[in-house]
């Protein structure tokens, strides 16, 4: 009769994390895939978006497509991360 055998894994015992990053940096991370497990996942929900209407200079749109641009984000995105930013620097412990 068989008996099932304990896999030995080819991935070593590391003393810390440096010297696993060393090991990660100079191996082929698809070679282990069988040893890997899958991650359980879970993603908090999004407050939904309420739609705000801000009038502003033609001046400045441009220079806030600009500047998102330079970024590589949307004029939208950039805009709610600096009104974010700047409600938690004016309310840091305002309940978001």
């Amino acid at each position: 009769m068989a008996s099932a055998k304990k896999m030995v894994s080819k991935i070593p015992k590391f003393r810390n994390e440096a010297e696993e990053a060393r090991f990660w940096d100079t191996h082929d991370s698809t070679e282990f895939l069988d040893e890997f497990k899958p991650a359980k996942l879970t993603f908090a929900r999004r407050q939904p978006k309420v739609l705000v209407s801000v009038r502003l200079g033609k001046s400045e749109v441009a220079l806030m497509r600009q500047l998102a641009q330079r970024r590589g984000l949307g004029f939208g995105s950039l805009t709610r991360m600096w009104l974010t930013e700047k409600l938690l620097e004016e309310a840091p412990t305002a309940k978001r």
